[in-house]
């Protein structure tokens, strides 16, 4: 039986203790996705129209990376060539996109110097976008990101691989933490030190939205979670303390007080819920462990809830300002809605979007035309400028705006590029806790995404793919061919 067989069955072919080097391509693959990720959470989260455009380029390589791969013979033989199987969704988005750019509902207008765009008479039962440019770009990022991050389920074989991009991304994470903590406490008005100025109030490091970071926090959380969990069962370090397994809590830890510091309220309620999640897992696996030895569970349980202790009391003291000016602002403006019996903004914001969503429900407005459909259907009033109406870029509900701008067929055929995926991997997923803390974080900006718009963040989307697609291939690689596993 050839070794090539023998892999494919799962039966390693190699010496025990030995590892396969990393092919050229897997480099490739690491480092374009990593520098994509990196590069999108330094570049203001990569919302600018200069980020979109870079990002874009980059990611675009990675259909090269993915062409590359499927030539590759060896790819074939050991059957991974099936991850293509789930690119079904994307390829019928994409399809209903171009389809919809090819019917403008809004033409442009030329009012002195200034564009104006006046609703056209498209058909209401075709794909239709309001501004098909806009869309193709839209499109042409979200493919960029999906086929980059897709590379890590066709190319990569080790899972120390993928191990080493989740560090990687971590400690990215934990020196914007850093960044973004320094710059809060010495007051700067912009990001990089006052460098760049912001008109959104409360940004953090480098992203414009403080719930935008909540949302990338919450992500990178799941996955350094993941790491201290896997590394906590390895044997090579003396103990707990001398293991990488320490250094990821030690960075959980300060990297969550961001969270609260940055003023993102519900953020700070989603962190708390994940590391709720992986404490009380860490309790029963700690008791089943200590009952195993017939060991007494006291001390440990004592130390670890003096710890937890100290370092809630850290990230509290560190965001007390923050905390109770912001609880102050919520207090001020229910009482304000309480006493004048007005409707909240927010729910004034889904009514209209979601009427507008009904207007096309099943292929909408167009990928990326909310702001511009949306302009005449908004009922808001900005309450200091003398009636004019409120412009909003985004619907503060991703779930509402994809409804919006793609339909219902379009909003279901991106719920399905994610879950086509993790329907095929579903027996693998469950194997390993980094998997299911990648996941956990992924399925909690998901949730989150109903009332927001993590998925407004390039940076977001970028992470949010890469923890998906580094979860469920963990699993699918075949023990015997990571020794470190």
């Amino acid at each position: 039986m050839s070794d090539e067989i023998k892999y494919a069955k799962g039966v390693s072919a190699r010496p025990p203790g030995h590892r396969r080097p990393f092919t050229l391509l897997e480099y490739a693959t690491l480092i374009h996705v990593g520098v994509l990720a990196l590069f999108a959470s330094w570049a203001l989260g990569g919302n600018t129209e200069w980020a979109r455009t870079v990002l874009s380029w980059w990611g675009s390589f990675g259909l090269l990376i993915a062409l590359t791969a499927l030539r590759d013979p060896e790819t074939k033989k050991l059957g991974y060539r099936r991850p293509v199987r789930w690119l079904w969704p994307l390829a019928l988005f994409n399809l209903l996109v171009l389809l919809s750019s090819l019917n403008p509902s809004f033409r442009e207008v030329l009012d002195g110097s200034d564009v104006l765009f006046v609703e056209d008479q498209a058909s209401l039962h075709l794909p239709s976008a309001a501004r098909p440019l806009v869309s193709l770009q839209a499109l042409w990022f979200f493919d960029a990101a999906y086929i980059s991050c897709f590379n890590l389920a066709l190319v990569i074989r080790q899972r120390r691989a993928l191990r080493a991009l989740l560090i990687v991304l971590g400690a990215n994470a934990l020196a914007l933490a850093i960044l973004g903590t320094v710059q809060k406490l010495m007051g700067v008005k912009g990001q990089y030190f006052g460098l760049i100025k912001t008109y959104q109030v409360h940004f953090f490091s480098t992203f414009i939205y403080h719930n935008h970071w909540g949302a990338f926090m919450v992500l990178m959380l799941g996955a350094t979670l993941g790491l201290v969990f896997h590394f906590a069962r390895r044997r090579e370090s003396r103990d707990f303390w001398h293991s990488p397994a320490f250094a990821g809590l030690v960075a959980v830890v300060f990297m969550a007080a961001t969270i609260p510091l940055s003023s993102s309220r519900s953020c700070t309620a989603l962190a708390v819920v994940l590391l709720g999640g992986a404490l009380a897992h860490w309790f029963f696996r700690l008791i089943r462990q200590r009952r195993s030895f017939k060991e007494s569970i006291l001390l440990p349980i004592a130390g670890a809830v003096a710890a937890i202790g100290l370092a809630g009391y850290f990230a509290y003291d560190l965001s007390r300002d923050v905390i109770y000016t912001r609880l102050e602002a919520t207090r001020t403006q229910l009482a304000d809605m309480r006493a004048l019996g007005e409707t909240f903004p927010r729910e004034i914001l889904y009514r209209d979007t979601w009427h507008m969503a009904q207007e096309k429900i099943w292929f909408g407005w167009g990928m990326g035309s909310y702001p511009t459909a949306f302009f005449t259907r908004n009922s808001q009033h900005h309450p200091h400028a003398d009636g004019l109406p409120e412009y909003f870029h985004d619907a503060h509900s991703d779930w509402l705006q994809s409804l919006a701008e793609v339909g219902t067929i379009g909003t279901v055929l991106l719920l399905l590029t994610a879950a086509v995926p993790l329907w095929h991997r579903r027996r693998v997923i469950g194997q390993s806790p980094l998997s299911i803390y990648l996941l956990a974080g992924c399925a909690i900006v998901t949730l989150y995404s109903a009332l927001e718009f993590p998925f407004g963040n390039r940076a977001v989307v970028v992470a949010f793919w890469t923890c998906f697609f580094c979860a469920i291939h963990y699993g699918r690689i075949d023990a015997a061919t990571d020794t470190a596993a």
